[in-house]
């Protein structure tokens, strides 16, 4: 692919005098829509597409098979034990929802501030928060251990009289992580829906035309599709940015509302929602650097991207290290004796290997981000992404198992280790997700085509005497007025 002869344009500079480009290159609207249309029109997607759909479906199929042998056998063939109740399942429930957190993130927080970077990357974001939930679907499905009655948790009306216990964590996080999950959609399809109509209005065959045009609901490109579009999107960006916040808070209420000494703890909903955005972030980028290099978007998605995103990390990273320290404190200040246990227990008990592995990755690995030149060496990037990835994993198992595994009777103390199976479920989970990111980069917009034209500098905005490079239709005013069409200064 010439792709991976582009060169490298460093847009990471700040001139006080002029915003800085978001898209390099010397690309124009028609340029940047033959660049990401290409990638769903060619016939036949690269070579490296290939190897990795073959990996991840095969961890898919294994996935689905380990499943199969957990109901044919029961949920005994995983390594669950008492006291340690909530193994892996819940742990890698925990971690698919964190790493869910940063599309909607980047496309409903930073859509309402304004934040013009984001556009590159949201669709990314988007289509990444969206698989990540439903692999983190699965495990609470498998855990309850009857998988055919699992409907139960639905509060339907029947005949039995039988309802959910709405006082339960784990029916609130059905309820929060379900309507996390339509949200997250509906701000993904209707997000894409303009350039679902670019794809049907340069398709060459006829199934093409059908599926993208039915995908368009007939967008025409009118003024009203666009004020009812834009409508729309602010709509459902004000109803996910407080999603952001909740859903990882209700997940944390799983552990919060126990009296089990290490997660009875108020800081748990902002320690939690913060660890998400780290482990998204982080996942985004994760997904990302090799993606622009395979398929050649390293001017769309440009190191000033890039960097930003190694920022929040290195920003959340901090906050969730100083949860982790506070935590020590709050057990110190609270004088109960369980609690001071727990945490020294963690550090220096049995699970002291996870414990060390989740300080390195997560507080010391993104330290590294202080310095520009990790910041904008893509490849120094994913390394550190895929640690604070690993942290994030070993977090969740810290925080489940050690505080199980000793709780305040020493007679029942026990030490977990997963099975073969939970090993493997949690595998295929991963195939889960990257086949199904795999089969959107194949056949789906990788790239937000009509939110990145509003950020170029031909988006008339070097027109008139609000002069500026990379702004939203709005945000400056009298920029699209036709007096100023025209008027080059």
């Amino acid at each position: 692919m010439n792709s991976t002869v582009m060169q490298e344009i460093d847009n990471t500079y700040n001139d006080p005098a002029r915003r800085a480009e978001l898209v390099v290159g010397g690309n124009d609207f028609a340029t940047l829509t033959d660049k990401v249309c290409s990638l769903v029109e060619r016939p036949q997607p690269p070579r490296e597409w290939y190897i990795a759909l073959a990996v991840s479906s095969s961890l898919t199929l294994v996935m689905f098979a380990m499943i199969g042998y957990l109901i044919l056998t029961g949920v005994g063939v995983w390594g669950l034990n008492i006291p340690v109740a909530w193994g892996w399942a819940i742990v890698n429930f925990v971690f698919w929802v964190g790493i869910g957190h940063a599309g909607t993130l980047i496309s409903a927080i930073l859509f309402l501030f304004r934040q013009k970077w984001r556009t590159s990357i949201n669709r990314f974001a988007e289509a990444m928060t969206i698989f990540a939930v439903c692999c983190a679907g699965i495990f609470p499905g498998i855990h309850v251990g009857r998988v055919w009655v699992t409907y139960w948790l639905a509060p339907y009306p029947n005949q039995m009289q039988m309802w959910p216990n709405f006082r339960s964590p784990l029916l609130w996080d059905v309820f929060a992580v379900s309507t996390y999950a339509i949200v997250s959609v509906m701000f993904w399809y209707v997000g894409m829906i303009p350039d679902l109509a670019t794809l049907r209005d340069r398709a060459k065959t006829k199934t093409r035309k059908i599926f993208y045009g039915l995908a368009a609901l007939g967008w025409r490109g009118s003024h009203r599709h666009w004020h009812r579009h834009e409508c729309a999107y602010l709509i459902l960006a004000a109803l996910a940015t407080p999603l952001v916040l909740s859903v990882h808070s209700v997940v944390s209420f799983d552990f919060a509302v126990a009296q089990l000494p290490g997660w009875h703890s108020t800081i748990f909903p902002p320690y939690f929602v913060a660890g998400a955005i780290f482990s998204g972030f982080a996942m985004v980028i994760t997904l990302i650097v090799p993606a622009r290099k395979f398929f050649g978007l390293k001017e769309i998605v440009t190191l000033r991207h890039l960097e930003n995103m190694c920022k929040i990390i290195l920003l959340t990273g901090s906050i969730v290290g100083y949860s982790y320290a506070i935590e020590f404190f709050i057990a110190w200040y609270g004088g109960n004796p369980n609690e001071t246990f727990a945490f020294i227990n963690r550090a220096f008990g049995p699970y002291a290997w996870a414990y060390w592995t989740m300080i390195s990755c997560n507080v010391i690995a993104p330290q590294v981000f202080w310095f520009k030149k990790f910041r904008t060496t893509p490849w120094m990037m994913l390394i550190v992404a895929i640690f604070v990835n690993i942290g994030m994993w070993f977090e969740r198992f810290v925080i489940v198992v050690t505080s199980l595994s000793r709780d305040y009777l020493p007679s029942s103390w026990g030490y977990y280790s997963p099975t073969w199976v939970d090993i493997l479920t949690f595998a295929g989970s991963f195939g889960l997700f990257f086949t199904l990111f795999l089969f959107f980069l194949r056949f789906l917009p990788m790239i937000a085509m009509a939110e990145v034209k509003t950020v170029m500098p031909q988006a008339s905005l070097l027109y008139g005497k609000h002069r500026g490079v990379g702004d939203y239709h709005g945000d400056i005013p009298h920029a699209h007025e036709p007096k100023y069409w025209g008027e080059k200064t």
